[in-house]
């Protein structure tokens, strides 16, 4: 097997949730490479995968591609004839407007919100961290009328998985159509893969375990 994937602790590595989603949703074979979040020498081990030290880290033969948005494209590009996003131009333009809007963006969320699959707990919603839920809820319901953001599943869907699993640990109230789109893509076999996993882990990373429970 040629294709490896380096990811981090499922429970609470959204950055690795992503690629690791569009390759299973795609029946895309791979070797699957866990490095705990809390080992002592973490940088050190994942510098043997990549300059940046950091997850999720895609190999292929001779190549390695580091960031989670750069591995899907490689994935979309080379092993799926680029049905990773839509197919209309238009349609392409949108879907990486909006997942780029999330890889660089919704800072609040992220912070106040770790991705947390094991827990169930409640934080203190700032107007900073509601503004971002609106305006993913904004999305949600504005893109999922074939049931997924756009025509099928694809790489857009995979950056708003780890979102979906935090609304799910803090139990964030959305309109009746982002909740349609994240009970749909919680039921993704996939994903149910990754909380399978997610839920035998037993490290706990300390800052990721943010509010109180609920």
């Amino acid at each position: 097997m040629n294709l490896t994937l380096v990811i981090g602790n499922k429970n609470y590595s959204t950055w690795s949730l992503r690629p690791w989603l569009l390759l299973k949703a795609f029946n895309i074979h791979f070797e699957e490479v866990s490095v705990s979040l809390k080992d002592d020498g973490l940088r050190d081990r994942l510098l043997e995968f990549s300059p940046t030290a950091r997850v999720p880290v895609l190999k292929e033969r001779d190549l390695v591609v580091w960031d989670s948005l750069a591995i899907c494209e490689y994935i979309s590009d080379v092993h799926l004839e680029g049905a990773g996003w839509p197919h209309t131009p238009i349609d392409r333009a949108r879907a990486r407007a909006i997942t780029c809007e999330m890889h660089t963006g919704f800072n609040a969320l992220r912070g106040a919100m770790p991705m947390n699959i094991r827990a169930k707990r409640q934080v203190n919603i700032t107007p900073e961290v509601a503004q971002d839920i609106a305006r993913i809820d904004e999305i949600w319901s504005a893109h999922h009328h074939s049931g997924w953001l756009f025509e099928s599943f694809g790489i857009t869907d995979c950056f708003y998985a780890p979102v979906a699993f935090r609304f799910e640990t803090y139990g964030i109230e959305l309109s009746e159509a982002a909740r349609q789109y994240q009970h749909r893509l919680l039921a993704h076999p996939a994903l149910k893969s990754w909380v399978d996993d997610a839920l035998k882990e037993t490290e706990i990373v300390d800052a990721d375990e943010a509010g109180e429970p609920r």
